[in-house]
């Protein structure tokens, strides 16, 4: 198969950035005026997601050095559902592949799938507390607030998603997830989310958006009766900001890695425009991307490939990095058997393009619509072929990073590093 040439562009997002994080956390803490609300010695859980957030270690080492400067003791907890393959040992290894360890942010890791249930709502759906935060005298939470893979809402991804499938760990993200199908995603988490703030000692809130060069643009702290408010505030920024891809139609797109790191999803289903979960929502209308080819699993996924389902082709590389018992875990907890799916699975880089290729109709070389991006969070920088030529020249808003070249693979057949 004779493949077309490709350019490298960037494209320009809004750069706002948080220079000092420490200074950020503190006075957004300062604010909170929290002496009137805790006493010395009282112990802090800080619950800390699955998502590789840009400095996540020194926003929650600058949470956790807030918190002692009011005489507390924090101490940090996973905050997920069945992530790290539902093991307390998995779930402490998944914040560590992210940076979050008791060096690095000065506080102790603990970590258990235990909880308790805290009261139910409506629907008669127990409200599920991991039972280290109910412990504590009081609860932290930080999340990056974002759009979510599955669902479009005025709160999305974010503080009230962690307080319902995160704090609800393995044993409250089964049933939380069976009960969306039914209720809908938005209603069960918000339901969920406003009792564990009503019966739960959350203390505060930290909501951290990125721009979309991946980079920390706001950080949010809110107490807990503005928690709610504050998100909802965020996510509107956060859509402002979201990056995207530079066309909204595609023959083929290469994602060199998926990940839990990345995405809930390993990529982001809106970025590809294929969401792939028909009992829960239709795939958006754009961008319109006839195959997906994805190659490699991150190292910080632990093996949870949840999301391969989606794509269309993927590597051997990747397939053998799977373990199949955290993606099971995690398909079934997330009520997604689509997910958990194994595409095609070919031998390489090259092969697995060249199939995809042949799996779009015939198209002449040189009009092939093809992109490859490193992963769906990094899209500054995106490789296009010559297929996209006349639309570049109309449009004239990104740099040429590099000029016109022939695709490169190495002797197994891998595309060089992004």
């Amino acid at each position: 198969m004779k493949f077309p040439k490709m350019m490298r562009v960037q494209q320009t997002f809004d750069c706002r950035e948080i220079d000092d994080i420490s200074t950020e956390v503190n006075t957004g803490m300062a604010t909170l005026e929290l002496a009137s609300n805790v006493k010395p010695g009282q112990t802090v859980a800080v619950a800390c997601s699955s998502r590789g957030i840009t400095k996540y270690s020194a926003i929650v080492a600058a949470v956790v050095a807030s918190l002692k400067a009011q005489q507390l003791k924090p101490f940090i907890i996973p905050a997920m559902g069945s992530h790290g393959a539902a093991t307390a040992e998995g779930q402490e290894r998944v914040l560590a592949h992210l940076g979050i360890t008791a060096a690095s942010v000065g506080a102790p890791v603990r970590s258990s799938l235990d909880v308790v249930q805290i009261g139910e709502i409506d629907q008669g759906i127990p409200v599920f507390l991991d039972k280290l935060a109910s412990e504590a005298d009081h609860i932290v939470l930080i999340n990056r607030i974002k759009k979510h893979t599955e669902f479009e809402h005025e709160f999305e991804s974010g503080l009230l998603k962690m307080m319902a499938i995160g704090l609800g760990k393995q044993a409250g993200a089964a049933m939380y997830h069976q009960a969306m199908l039914t209720y809908g995603y938005a209603d069960v988490i918000l339901a969920i989310a406003r009792r564990v703030m009503e019966r739960a000692n959350i203390l505060l809130g930290v909501g951290i958006v990125e721009n979309g060069y991946g980079r920390t643009a706001r950080i949010g702290v809110s107490a807990r009766n503005e928690i709610e408010k504050q998100e909802i505030a965020l996510l509107k920024l956060a859509k402002s900001l979201s990056p995207a891809l530079p066309f909204e139609e595609a023959d083929v797109i290469v994602i060199d890695e998926m990940g839990k790191d990345i995405s809930g999803t390993g990529f982001d289903t809106k970025v590809v425009g294929r969401i792939g979960l028909p009992l829960v929502t239709p795939d958006p209308e754009s961008p319109n991307i006839k195959r997906i080819v994805v190659c490699d699993l991150t190292e910080a996924s632990e093996g949870n490939a949840v999301g391969v389902g989606v794509a269309d082709i993927i590597t051997r590389r990747l397939f053998d990095k799977i373990d199949q018992t955290a993606l099971d875990m995690n398909t079934i907890t997330g009520v997604c058997p689509e997910s958990g799916k194994i595409p095609l699975t070919l031998n390489s880089d090259q092969e697995a393009l060249d199939i995809a290729i042949r799996c779009v109709g015939l198209i002449p070389t040189d009009k092939l619509k093809i992109m490859r991006i490193k992963n769906t969070s990094c899209l500054s920088e995106v490789d296009v072929s010559e297929g996209y030529a006349k639309e570049l020249k109309e449009r004239g808003d990104m740099e040429i990073i590099r000029d016109w070249y022939d695709m490169e693979f190495d002797g197994d057949g891998s595309l060089p590093p992004f």
